[in-house]
Order: C-alpha cells, then structure tokens, then sequence
C-alpha cells in the first residue's frame, strides 16, 4: 500500500499576502481522496519526534537556537518564514514523515510525504522556506538503523539542492544529484556531486533528454540502495518562481521516467513534494496529483 505522510500542521498560516501556497498542503490531500487515486488508509500522520534525529544532520547549537525562537534577525530573515513554535513543530513534523515514510518505502518501495524537500536548510542555518532538510535526516535516520547504505538523493525542484550539497559534502555515502534552473536561486549555488544546471526555458523535449541520459548511468555508477526523490512542480512554464517551460505533462513524464526507473531497479525510493508557485493553485495541485497517481500505477 502507498503510505502518505500528511498533517495538518502542513497548512500552518501565514500572514495574509505571504507568497508561499501553503493552501496546496490541504488541496493535495483532498483532491487525492476525491478522485479516488487515495484513501483514507493511505495516509498518516507524523508526529514531532525525538531530537536525536536532527542531530545527524544539524548542528545543535543551531538546532536549539531554533526550537527557542533564538535565532539572530540575519538568520531568521534568511528563512523568510514568521518564526513561532507552530512553525518550528511543524518543520519537526515534517522531517519525521519523512522518517517514517522511508521506513515504508523500505516495506513496499515509494512512499511520499504530502510536503518535504526543505533542501535550502543547511547543516547550520535555515533559508528560503526551509529551516530543517527533511531528506538528509531521512538519510541519516536510515543509514543510523541499518536500513540503507548508498543512498541516491535525486533533486529535480527547480531550484538547486544547496543544503543538501553542503549536509554531504564530505559523505560518500550519500551521493546528490541537483538538475536545476542555472539563473535561479540561490544564486551562490552549493557544489552537489553532480549538478545539471539548465538554460532559461528549457522545454519538456530537452529536460527529459538530459534526465534519461544522466539517472541510469548514476544509478549503474553509484549503486543506491535507496533513493529519495525530491519532485518540485516548479519546472512547469507557469511557475512564478521558476525560469523552465515544463508542460504539466512533461513533468509527469519526468515523474513516470523516475519511479518507473527505481521501481525497474528495485530500488525504494521515498518522495517530498517540493515547490510549486504556479499563479493558478489548480495547476499546483494537478501538477503534484500526477506523481501520486504514478505511484499507484506503477506501483500497485
């Protein structure tokens, strides 16, 4: 069965005018349950789990500064969130879904977490939206329980994975691979192990040219035995954010050619939703809805 972490704390409020579509957190869900590609068993719910797992990524100096709201104005600027305990707890909740969500695509190979993909959280400090990386702790948390050895983090949001290079810069274990929009933030970009920057308007013909070539020679190569897939929505060519022309329907040929690679392979794979900031929530929400539906197809 597909295991979906979700909970309500993914739609903690913001203040009205905030630019990030915290809406799409709940229309997911329901759109999933409405159309019948889920049920209510499909889904779980997180909870904050104990801090030790935060530990193996982050450094705690800066962990506690976070939990008790004492980051400098500098460092909480850069996250760009209002910071309060609604939002610190439902970042801890995030990364244990995707814990936990690991744990089951170990059991029936993918699972997702209705959110995630926080990868501008470095090891130290938080930006863009991302205080804690939900991935790196979900890698650590597996590798630490003798779940996963060679762990293979495919990063397609379109904006680069720079806290998830700069996490595993010197970890051999985890090897990143970030396909991204070359003039998009963060404009000071980490180095990954492999990065595949991409011209403004690149269009679904050359994205998945470049992506069918450069993921089964990395596979072959690095011999994952898990992999986490970070399936942002912001390629799509109406993305206020992103600088690619994607049609919803070349990302979710991206998607099938993904999960269709790591279901071919054996390999499980857990995936976080990432970004999307397309002006119409519908085309969000349709957009993220395909890799759902893709799971269930390919996978069950």
């Amino acid at each position: 069965m597909l295991k979906i972490a979700f909970h309500s704390i993914y739609k903690h409020p913001l203040p009205e005018g905030h630019r990030f579509p915290m809406e799409k957190y709940d229309l997911l869900p329901q759109q999933l349950l409405y159309e019948g590609t889920c049920s209510k068993d499909n889904f779980f719910e997180p909870q904050i789990p104990n801090n030790k797992h935060f530990f193996s990524v982050h450094d705690p100096d800066y962990f506690f500064d976070l939990l008790n709201l004492r980051l400098s104005q500098k460092a909480a600027r850069k996250i760009g969130f209002p910071l309060s305990e609604a939002l610190i707890e439902r970042e801890m909740m995030i990364a244990d879904g995707t814990m936990k969500a690991s744990e089951f695509a170990v059991q029936h190979g993918i699972s997702m977490n209705i959110a995630g993909g926080t990868h501008h959280a470095f090891s130290n400090r938080g930006e863009a939206f991302c205080l804690l990386n939900d991935q790196a702790i979900g890698a650590k948390y597996l590798q630490n329980n003798h779940l996963a050895t060679k762990i293979l983090i495919v990063d397609l949001d379109v904006h680069q994975g720079n806290g998830t290079a700069e996490i595993f810069q010197n970890d051999e274990t985890v090897f990143t691979f970030s396909m991204h929009g070359k003039s998009n933030y963060p404009f000071q970009k980490e180095n990954s192990d492999l990065d595949i920057a991409l011209e403004n308007n690149t269009n679904d013909a050359r994205y998945l040219e470049i992506l069918k070539d450069i993921l089964p020679q990395l596979i072959h190569q690095e011999k994952p035995d898990f992999i986490y897939y970070l399936c942002g929505v912001d390629v799509i060519e109406s993305d206020k954010l992103g600088k690619l022309s994607l049609t919803i329907e070349g990302c979710k040929e991206r998607d099938r050619f993904v999960l269709q690679t790591c279901f071919d392979q054996k390999i499980p794979v857990m995936c976080s939703m990432g970004g999307g900031y397309s002006p119409d929530i519908k085309t969000i929400v349709e957009a993220h809805a395909n890799t759902f539906r893709l799971a269930q197809e390919i996978y069950f």
